[in-house]
């Protein structure tokens, strides 16, 4: 009860001091060199991108075309177009094409790639605990108000609603004395633009009118001149030529752009009851001449080709729902088309052209390459078919491998349900071990490194017939239809007892070392090894997997993971879109890395989730050799993950130099015995990537060209991209 009197005792009184600015307004006006010009308008009109399925495509085309069509010629109203940043190429050329016919005038604001190219999604400024992949956003989802946040500046680029209507007033502001910089979709008929302007005419003191808008789902209906809707809807703004309020650029489509001048000018209205997001800006204070406006008229919306998003309260629902659907489509489609634009296929995407190009000088790597071929030479060609033990599917095409670290219950007679004893390997689950041939782990491993070793000796080595039988290990593994494995790994590190005998998704990391086994098919295909059908059924294989990767319930949880799974998982999802020339994945992929790093690094640039586990030190390493390896394929695109930075000021170059700070520190990374040489690829990224920071002294561990796989280092590395 207190508060509703104080309530409105601080309304009267602001009524009051409003009602003798208002007098005030008058007496100055009165008195400006403004009075004493005739009252003229310019009508700004600004055309936008079609933002599927909030608008119907190619709506914004039909709609300038209805009003060249229909609209009438007001008296002292000249009227002028801005084509503001349409990405589609096609359809802005349309609309072009449209005015130029019409003898229109109008001024174009294009969507550069290049600058788009530039901008970074807006993760850098949340805390980790807010991000995709943190517990919070794993338990709850993100919802769709997270995701057009983190696009909020590429959004801000891309619409460029704000940008575009300050533009319009530049442009009307010495040609007019009342000033519209409307949307594109507003149409007045005779009627309404008259009573536009009688409202002006009878209070030109008033430096501000706004205009309610109607929406309208049939255009036709506004050619009865008598039509006149209930217009009720968030109003188009008119500013009279000596204001000096401008559009704040900072607020995007979907969060507010027009209302946050309807805010600062004071004009009420539903948006004021609206729930601010945590990472929204403060609202804004009012302006010196808030409330100094009056309501003018009406505007029609014209129709947006999605009628039931238009009407009634489930409207406005549906509404909010595609609008939030269209920003990230649209943004996402810009960030594809940024990606393609760099993206070539037969590139590779890990290795180095130069350094292969030059390798021929080093004599010692070449002496171990020259080895490691021939032993390569003497295995293969491998299959799934050569495992002695089955899929608990049946089917002999299945991958297969039991998880490492589950073991069966000591206290049941089945075993069943497997425990897990982190760090102990169930026999037969070490790479090369005894036991290891009733599984595919093994081989399948042979094949990636056979494969890659046979292709840099076919490239380096100028040797046929190192190409010749690496095409032989794909075709059995992959191609064959007789022997290749079937393209999932729903039976990769199964746990007996749990999921129904499948695997839970940690087993997606056994296909990790695609990243640098599909170099090694880029150098094979320039050899003519593999024939077109070859490459197609390849291509085939992938995309089927690929596929599987997207819709299977263990790859999500592949996905999710905040630990080194995730990070292989991006791993893999990146090489294969670089390779199939999947540029919508592989923007998904930059942002995803970008989320997840936040997500793993501590404040002092650890890694949690991997100093928990049992062996430590080789998860620390492990962990980082799958972000440096991502960091490269990314930068095939131009994307430099290496220097980005959380929120909290970290990022991979920060990681390592925790790495090696901490590397011999038995208290942190327990006493677990490592290779000592394994640290070497990763010092090199240091100097690489830390200019400004004093380079590792110890290098000598950077010169072994081959590591065992399980330390995530691809053979022959050296030749790697920086």
């Amino acid at each position: 009860m207190g508060n509703a009197l104080i309530s409105a005792k601080q309304n009267a009184e602001y009524r009051r001091e409003l009602g003798k600015r208002i007098e005030a307004a008058r007496e100055t006006y009165t008195a400006s060199p403004i009075s004493q010009i005739a009252d003229s308008f310019m009508l700004v009109r600004i055309i936008g991108n079609d933002l599927e399925p909030r608008h119907r495509k190619g709506q914004s085309f039909d709609n300038v075309l209805f009003i060249l069509d229909n609209e009438p010629v007001f008296d002292a109203c000249e009227k002028f177009w801005i084509v503001n940043r349409i990405v589609d190429t096609d359809e802005e050329a349309r609309i072009i094409g449209l005015l130029e016919s019409r003898r229109q005038n109008f001024h174009t604001i294009p969507f550069e790639l290049d600058q788009y190219r530039k901008i970074s999604w807006d993760v850098e400024q949340l805390v980790a605990g807010d991000l995709r992949f943190s517990e919070k956003g794993r338990a709850s989802g993100q919802s769709a108000r997270y995701e057009t946040h983190i696009r909020r500046s590429k959004n801000l680029y891309v619409m460029n609603n704000n940008g575009a209507r300050n533009a319009a007033l530049a442009i009307a502001r010495d040609r007019a004395k009342w000033l519209m910089p409307w949307d594109g979709n507003c149409y007045l008929t005779d009627s309404a633009f008259q009573r536009i302007r009688s409202a002006i005419e009878k209070n030109p003191h008033l430096p501000y009118a706004v205009v309610p808008m109607a929406r309208i789902v049939d255009n036709a209906l506004l050619l009865d001149q008598s039509f006149q809707p209930p217009a009720e809807e968030e109003p188009q703004i008119i500013f009279r030529a000596d204001t000096t309020q401008l559009f704040d650029e900072n607020y995007g489509y979907g969060r507010r752009p027009k209302i946050e001048m309807l805010w600062r000018l004071a004009v009420p209205g539903p948006w004021d009851r609206y729930r601010d997001d945590a990472w929204d800006f403060p609202r804004p204070v009012r302006a010196a001449d808030a409330g100094l406006l009056q309501k003018a008229g009406w505007v029609a919306r014209l129709d947006s080709g999605r009628s039931h998003l238009e009407i009634g309260k489930a409207g406005f629902v549906a509404r909010l729902v595609s609008r939030d659907q269209a920003i990230v489509d649209m943004v996402d489609q810009c960030d594809a088309k940024a990606v393609a634009a760099r993206l070539d296929t037969s590139r590779l995407a890990f290795y180095d052209e130069d350094a292969l190009a030059h390798a021929v000088k080093d004599g010692p790597i070449l002496h171990h390459l020259e080895t490691a071929a021939g032993q390569a030479l003497a295995r293969g060609p491998f299959s799934v078919l050569d495992k002695t033990g089955l899929a608990p599917s049946g089917d002999p095409q299945d991958y297969f491998h039991p998880a490492p670290y589950w073991w069966p219950a000591p206290d049941r007679p089945d075993g069943l349900p497997y425990i897990r004893r982190d760090g102990e390997r169930v026999p037969g689950t070490a790479l090369y071990a005894a036991g290891s041939e009733t599984y595919d782990r093994t081989r399948l491993q042979r094949v990636f490194d056979d494969t890659t070793v046979l292709a840099l000796a076919a490239t380096v080595l100028d040797g046929h017939h190192y190409a010749v039988h690496a095409a032989r290990l794909i075709r059995a593994w992959f191609i064959d239809p007789r022997t290749r494995m079937n393209p999932h790994l729903r039976y990769a590190q199964v746990r007996s007892g749990h999921d129904n005998n499948e695997g839970s998704g940690h087993g997606i990391i056994e296909l990790k070392d695609f990243y640098f086994f599909l170099d090694a098919v880029r150098l094979l295909e320039r050899t003519g090894v593999l024939g077109d059908e070859d490459r197609e059924a390849f291509r085939a294989w992938l995309g089927s997997y690929c596929e599987w990767l997207d819709t299977a319930p263990a790859a999500a949880t592949a996905f999710c993971s905040s630990s080194n799974q995730g990070t292989y998982y991006d791993l893999q999802r990146a090489s294969i879109a670089t390779f199939l020339g999947d540029s919508a994945t592989l923007a998904k992929i930059s942002l995803y890395a970008r989320e997840r790093l936040a997500t793993q690094i501590a404040a002092d640039g650890s890694l949690p989730r991997e100093l928990s586990r049992t062996r430590p030190r080789h998860y620390a390493m492990f962990t980082l050799q799958g972000w440096t390896s991502l960091a490269r394929v990314l930068s095939s695109v131009g994307d430099n993950l290496w220097q980005h930075k959380t929120a909290e000021g970290l990022g991979l170059v920060q990681a390592l130099h925790w790495l090696v700070a901490h590397e011999n520190k038995p208290h942190t990374m327990s006493a677990e015995t490592v290779d000592p040489d394994r640290l070497g690829p990763l010092l090199l990224d240091l100097t690489h990537h830390d200019p400004a920071g004093m380079p590792p002294a110890d290098l000598g561990r950077a010169t072994k060209p081959i590591f065992h796989p399980d330390e995530a280092i691809a053979p022959f590395w050296l030749w790697r991209r920086r």
